[in-house]
């Protein structure tokens, strides 16, 4: 597979519109979701540090945007050309490195085009944030004529001053689901595991990892705990190997999906795909 996602996107999005689904992209996690994401829905993707929950944010941004979705990206953590580098990267699964320093053969040349040409008409729209707080996801939704899908990376973004951050977070995520049901669109929140404690046994994600005084567990439709299980072993078998746990779920079920992480380009799959 050179290009993602692997589906005729035309159709898809003629699918996703007559029924108002928000596709992801993954084939694994469609089901677990009932289709997709929907407006309204508040999402929260959290994992531990270098988990690689910026990879997977941006990878269902490029999947939905690709099957019809108009998505936005806004980042408080990277600028909008690194964001597109990331991209271009993880669509054309040349090694990040090698596309910074422009060292690339034959082959990678000719990836790294079409993956240009892919993003060219199903990129989604990236963003700054520029410290406006919960404020520039309104001014976001205003700009771009009718968003589907709003990715923030991250939430602690959203803080605008020093004190009292754990009731800035609270606030955010409360103001994120209002501005969420009030523009019927769907918004992913990125957040770093808040009160992770590294010796416990299972370093599986749940739901109390995620900290902002339990409003993500209050506010949230759904909750992802993203898991990488090289991240504290080293075990070339554990490699790339990588588990996103559904851990709320306001209207189904809970459950995972295996996904398979390819960290030189910042690349991730499902393990169901070719």
């Amino acid at each position: 597979m050179d290009l993602l996602p692997p589906f005729d996107a035309n159709a898809a999005a003629d699918d996703s519109a007559d029924d108002g689904i928000i596709p992801v992209g993954f084939p694994s996690l469609t089901p677990l979701l009932h289709g997709g994401l929907r407006g309204g829905d508040l999402v929260v993707l959290g994992g531990d540090t270098q988990a690689g929950t910026t990879s997977l944010a941006l990878a269902l941004a490029l999947r939905a945007s690709a099957m019809g979705a108009s998505t936005v990206v806004l980042s408080g953590e990277s600028t909008p050309a690194r964001l597109f580098e990331r991209a271009l990267a993880a669509v054309s699964r040349v090694p990040l490195d090698a596309l910074r320093r422009g060292e690339l053969g034959d082959l990678m040349r000719a990836a790294v085009t079409d993956a240009a040409a892919h993003l060219r008409d199903h990129a989604p729209v990236m963003q700054r944030l520029d410290g406006e707080g919960v404020q520039a996801l309104e001014r976001a939704v205003d700009t771009v004529p009718a968003p589907r899908l709003l990715v923030v990376d991250g939430l602690e973004s959203l803080v605008t001053e020093p004190q009292g951050r754990d009731d800035q977070l609270a606030w955010a995520v409360l103001a994120a689901k209002r501005l969420a049901l009030r523009h019927d669109v769907a918004i992913l929140l990125v957040t770093h595991f808040a009160a992770f404690d590294r010796r416990r046994p299972d370093l599986r994600p749940r739901l109390d990892d995620f900290g902002a005084r339990g409003a993500i567990a209050t506010h949230a439709d759904l909750v992802l705990g993203l898991f990488r299980e090289e991240l504290y072993q080293r075990d070339l078998a554990l490699a790339g190997a990588a588990e996103l746990h559904l851990l709320k779920h306001r209207t189904g079920d809970t459950g995972y999906v295996d996904l398979y992480f390819e960290a030189p380009c910042l690349r991730f799959e499902d393990v169901v795909e070719d």
